[in-house]
């Protein structure tokens, strides 16, 4: 595609390729700074190399054009020292004006061989968020200083996906009881209490609880739990998106799947435990995290729970 400037000059369109892998919420993290590559390359073409059902959200925050799967067994090649490609895949490579990576390359065997495709520009992002350096988003973003891309207040904080103003009191309430780590997780009898506590106060709210893999495996979420609430089960993560913005409020844990809430404009509450929410908790507004007593969750009664979900019922 090309594009004609003011002086009828015709050029190439920028084509920018950001490669990301990670979980979720990484994943959901690294949006604010495919945003700013967005807004400060107008007209630009972006595509992600990355997991196709995590990274599919670029395309539909409308950050990207497509989504190329890391999960192609060529791409191992990158990681060997003066790898030989296949020519479709090292012309593809080559296409591409910038290119930003968030891989893990600790002896720079990938930037080195992606240079020596003749890769234009590129910028190695930080795997690894460090924590007490800024929020997680920020440190994210931070490399595209260098192209002189900043990510600016308030506007970076802002939700991802189209959003709706939250109904008050609120009819539909979401609940995610899970989370990457146990250790991150409040126990699931006090969630269930809670849920049950929302049905009963207010009748006519829907309750939704949202599980994936991580709570099968772990058998987390009991099965056996009647029609009391609305299950959301290993759905897409873009489908997902679309049930959170009908959402008037959700309640979780520090995961990928309360970023995505939170990205959905969502109000949420938190539940934190060993983590830093400084770091960590989503940066869109409407968020109240509740910190566990040393950083503990079994230690986080109930009670403290219900005192700040309440006045949020209305």
């Amino acid at each position: 595609m090309e594009r004609v400037t003011e002086a009828g000059d015709v050029r190439p369109m920028p084509r920018l390729l950001v490669i990301r892998g990670g979980a979720i919420g990484d994943f959901i993290l690294t949006l604010p700074a495919l945003r700013l590559l967005r807004q400060s390359v107008p007209g630009a073409h972006l595509e992600v190399l990355g997991y196709p059902g995590i990274a599919g959200l670029a395309v539909k925050a409308g950050l990207a054009e497509s989504v190329r799967s890391l999960g192609d067994p060529r791409l191992a090649r990158l990681f060997a020292r003066n790898a030989e490609l296949a020519p479709d895949l090292a012309d593809y490579l080559r296409s591409f004006t910038l290119v930003v990576s968030y891989l893990f390359d600790p002896d720079g065997i990938l930037k080195a061989n992606l240079e020596a495709l003749g890769v234009g520009t590129l910028i190695s992002f930080p795997h690894r968020v460090v924590p007490g350096q800024g929020h997680a988003a920020q440190q994210l973003a931070r490399p595209l200083e260098r192209l002189a891309m900043f990510l600016e207040e308030p506007g970076w904080r802002a939700p991802l996906f189209p959003e709706r103003a939250a109904r008050r009191p609120p009819q539909r309430v979401a609940i995610h009881p899970g989370s990457g780590s146990l250790t991150k997780n409040w126990p699931v009898d006090r969630w269930l209490k809670l849920a049950d506590e929302m049905r009963s106060g207010w009748p006519d709210v829907e309750v939704c609880l949202i599980s994936g893999e991580a709570e099968a495996e772990r058998g987390t979420l009991p099965e056996v739990i009647g029609d009391r609430f609305i299950r959301w089960h290993g759905l897409p993560l873009t489908e997902l998106a679309d049930r959170l913005a009908t959402c008037d409020l959700f309640l979780g844990h520090d995961s990928g799947i309360s970023h995505l809430a939170s990205a959905c404009g969502v109000p949420c509450v938190l539940l934190f435990g060993p983590t830093d929410p400084e770091t960590w908790a989503p940066p869109q507004p409407g968020v109240t995290v509740v910190q566990a007593p040393e950083g503990d969750l079994q230690a986080l009664s109930i009670d403290a729970v219900r005192r700040v979900v309440r006045p949020l019922m209305g």
